[in-house]
């Protein structure tokens, strides 16, 4: 029998991306951390206890000892809805079977990567079920898995689910893991599981592999939102659901009560968290239950910080792939759900809650609190060259009514065994791949781009804008949060800092800034021709014509709202 005391572990984190879960950098899944906790339960000293994730084997050939000489390699990774990624890549499949054949000792993997690996994470895509040549697949819950495999002397397990006394327990004492992601503290944020399971049976979805909703209480996600608090974790997306306005009750209608004590909670034990936002809400359950619903919205409202999102799988506004792919709600209801969202949820930080939602020239300067998402999947059954019409239609109208969206996600769906899209497979969306890029840019530039004026106009704060990379002379960050908007800032700035910035300009999907305030007596050319109303020719005047004691020497509307003019002492 071997002792857990004398085994020496290593995690790899592949990066995972499900319908109601997210784990690539700076997220961090629920897997990983649970897993770790598994482990030490079942023995395992967390000294001994070792976690990558797959982007630092890529980048440090040294980091594949811990693999080759753990007594125990745990892979945890999977991608079900595919996306674009700025803050890592997940793992591919010839990477997964590469760490199974340098492990010497017993190999496991788990998470999502048990519904289906595909040559490549991308949409339009088929499936199947592979084990990349590990010793064991865990095909229900990963972390029960290796407490199981270790408790068994590395022998084996059969595969179950945790239950949520051992969930609440795992997840205090795997939140120790964390301190080994290479961007902790600063730039990493936790997704946090409230529920799994879904009670409706959309055709392509893999959430109703786990069932009916199953909810955590209040009490064990603020025990694993203060064990991560502990370790330094300021930033938390409760992502992990179909539904959070469903928490706590049947699995269909919402239960403000519940959500009251989860997010209350969470605000008591970490009162200087930095980020809480959500993931997903059903639109189905807003025009259900609209009372309930405002309520449960408001609560949220009440204790999130700026710019969360409320992702709406609206799926298809086509009626005809509605029927066909099992889709809960329509798209007259989805609207009516955008909208109580807007009245609820829309307001700006230092703005009016009654007459949200707010935007326009009026409107205070930050994101919206709470906005609602629209997720559009395209290769489902049923789905003809109208399709693309409704979905467009759809959402001009929202544009129209003087609504707003934080963002718009169009994808092409993956087919998995065990769904309804198994028999249909890709096809459909590989005959559409021509007309879905059309479309898709159409989208960008009709709803995307003005969508976003609304949203964030020019003069918005976007406080703690992390700096991730350099491109064509520029520097990009991102906020922390749900669905983060990508900012250019003009010129190369050191990466890894953190800065406030002011919104200048829009493309569909990302925003320019300058760092706010922005200060007239040392700002480059580059950055005082970003602001709106200055061009080349009167940039050159403000540099010429320095210093300045205020902002109000520059003859430029609204100008007030991107710059300040300090001491002169030391300007240009």
């Amino acid at each position: 029998m071997t002792d857990p005391e004398t085994l020496d572990v290593t995690i790899v984190d592949g990066y995972v991306d499900e319908p109601a879960h997210f784990g690539v950098p700076p997220y961090i899944s629920t897997y990983p951390r649970y897993a770790a906790g598994a482990l030490v339960d079942a023995g395992i000293p967390r000294e001994q206890i070792t976690y990558h994730t797959i982007d630092e084997l890529r980048e440090d050939n040294a980091v594949w000892r811990d693999v080759e000489d753990a007594d125990l390699m745990v892979y945890v990774g999977g991608m079900t809805v595919p996306g674009k990624y700025v803050g890592g890549t997940p793992a591919e499949p010839d990477e997964v079977q590469e760490l199974a054949w340098t492990a010497n000792g017993t190999s496991i993997m788990g998470g999502p990567v048990r519904f289906g690996v595909g040559e490549a994470n991308e949409g339009a895509s088929e499936t199947a079920r592979d084990d990349l040549d590990f010793d064991f697949l865990a095909m229900a819950d990963v972390e029960a898995a290796v407490f199981d495999l270790v408790e068994s002397g590395l022998e084996g397990f059969n595969d179950r689910y945790r239950d949520i006394e051992e969930e609440t327990r795992w997840a205090r004492d795997g939140a120790f893991v964390v301190e080994q992601h290479p961007n902790h503290p600063h730039y990493l944020i936790c997704e946090m599981e409230t529920s799994r399971g879904c009670p409706y049976r959309c055709s392509f979805c893999t959430e109703p592999m786990y069932g009916n909703p199953d909810f955590r209480p209040p009490e064990s996600v603020v025990d694993e939102v203060d064990a991560l608090s502990d370790r330094g974790v300021k930033h938390f997306r409760l992502g992990r659901q179909a539904d959070i306005l469903a928490y706590g009750g049947d699995g269909e209608a919402p239960n403000p009560d519940a959500l009251r004590r989860l997010y209350g909670g969470i605000r008591e034990v970490a009162p200087d968290l930095e980020t809480l936002h959500l993931d997903n809400m059903n639109p189905i359950t807003v025009v259900k239950w609209p009372e309930k619903a405002r309520e449960g919205i408001r609560i949220i409202a009440e204790h999130n910080t700026p710019g969360d999102t409320a992702a709406f799988g609206l799926e298809s506004a086509d009626p005809n792939v509605m029927s066909d792919n099992n889709l809960n709600v329509t798209a007259d209801q989805c609207f009516e759900a955008v909208k109580i969202v807007n009245e609820v949820g829309g307001w700006r930080p230092g703005g009016e809650k009654d007459t949200a939602p707010n935007f326009g020239d009026d409107a205070a300067r930050r994101l919206p609190k709470l906005l609602p998402g629209i997720n559009l999947v395209h290769g489902l059954k049923g789905e003809t060259r109208e399709t693309f019409e409704h979905n467009k239609r759809f959402l001009q109208r929202v544009y129209d009514e003087g609504l707003m969206l934080r963002r718009v996600n169009i994808r092409q769906v993956m087919a998995f065994e065990g769904t309804d899209m198994a028999d249909t497979g890709a096809e459909i969306a590989k005959d559409h791949k021509q007309l879905f890029k059309q479309y898709k840019q159409e989208v960008r530039e009709t709803i995307d781009n003005p969508m976003l004026q609304r949203v964030a106009p020019p003069g918005t704060i976007l406080p703690d804008v992390h700096l991730e990379y350099h491109q064509d002379g520029k520097t990009f960050g991102r906020q922390l949060g749900t669905y983060p908007l990508l900012v250019g800032i003009p010129g190369e700035r050191e990466l890894g800092n953190v800065v406030d910035i002011a919104v200048t300009d829009h493309g569909y999907r990302s925003v320019t800034g300058v760092p706010y305030p922005l200060d007239l007596n040392s700002a480059s050319m580059n950055e005082l021709t970003a602001i709106p109303g200055i061009g080349r020719s009167t940039a050159g005047d403000v540099v010429v014509n320095r210093p300045y004691e205020s902002a109000g020497d520059i003859d430029v509307d609204a100008i007030e709202r991107f710059v300040t003019a300090q001491s002169p002492e030391g300007a240009d």
